[in-house]
């Protein structure tokens, strides 16, 4: 009984934090700062509140095991930058929904790589998985039907499912290192990698902060990245890995839904079937009927 209720409560702590991922959207929308400033701020405080966390629990970063996998980590934390720098332009230029879905992309572009960059057999009966994410994307993008508006957005959405493909590479290969190390520093190497980046954009002028800004903003820090972090690593950890794939789908549903019923954007019926065919594809891809 008492597994089961342990069970049931790393399953309760994995569901929020992937809501809490499918929501950052929804908030992004409602900030009056620049999307590239705001991804920085993510970072810096995410990653103090993690490191915070660990020493509140008598827990030091291993240095040893950081220095091991240095290589890694800062080239996995720079694609995060880099996926936070696309993505949140992504959500300021198309829906909520379409970015989220572009992001997700992510599984898909990992079958394709694993055989070449992870040395990874490509189970062929994942190839229709493939070609239906591919057409539900080209649905969602709205070219079909004559759509020319969602292409930017588009465009940074799957360049966020690049950079997101090469940091699921980079963890696939670290080795001895816990998570929340890992997630400190990456987190940390994100935010640096996004603040040259501010600083050209703003080009020397001076970024006003209002306080529902402020304070979306500290949230997204602290409740979106740092707590959202802790708890999505201590359900990745306690649950099964079946379970951990089912419960991540969470997280494009609540974009999607979020951006229908709270931002009340628009999306077409080819957009909805494209929307359709992603995740599922997504799901049928990572499932045991399809692994072997």
């Amino acid at each position: 009984m008492t597994d089961h209720r342990s069970l049931a409560a790393e399953r309760v702590k994995y569901i929020i934090a992937v809501v809490l991922y499918g929501t950052i959207g929804l908030f992004l929308r409602q900030v009056a700062l620049p999307s590239e400033a705001v991804a920085m701020c993510r970072g810096i405080i995410g990653s103090l509140f993690i490191l915070c966390f660990l020493l509140a629990r008598g827990q030091r970063p291993d240095r040893a095991a950081i220095r091991r996998n240095l290589g890694l980590l800062l080239a996995s934390g720079v694609l995060l930058g880099l996926n936070w720098i696309f993505l949140f332009a992504a959500y300021i230029r198309t829906t909520v929904a379409i970015a989220s879905l572009c992001n997700y992309m992510a599984p898909i572009l990992v079958i394709i790589a694993a055989p070449l960059l992870l040395r990874e057999k490509l189970v062929r009966r994942k190839l229709p998985c493939v070609a239906a994410a591919l057409l539900g994307i080209v649905l969602v993008s709205g070219v079909l039907s004559g759509g020319g508006g969602e292409t930017a957005g588009v465009a940074l959405g799957l360049a966020a499912a690049l950079c997101f493909t090469g940091i699921v590479i980079c963890n696939r290969k670290l080795r001895g290192i816990s998570a929340y190390d890992r997630s400190v520093v990456q987190l940390a190497v994100s935010a640096v990698t996004i603040l040259p980046y501010v600083l050209l954009r703003s080009r020397g002028a001076a970024i006003t902060v209002d306080l529902r800004s402020a304070l979306i903003v500290a949230m997204l820090g602290v409740l979106h990245t740092g707590v959202a972090y802790c708890l999505y690593f201590s359900g990745m950890a306690n649950l099964p890995v079946q379970t951990v794939a089912i419960l991540g789908y969470l997280e494009p549903v609540v974009s999607v839904l979020c951006s229908a019923v709270f931002l009340r954007e628009p999306m077409s019926l080819l957009g909805w079937l494209g929307a359709g065919l992603v995740l599922a594809a997504a799901a049928v891809s990572e499932s045991r009927f399809m692994s072997s």
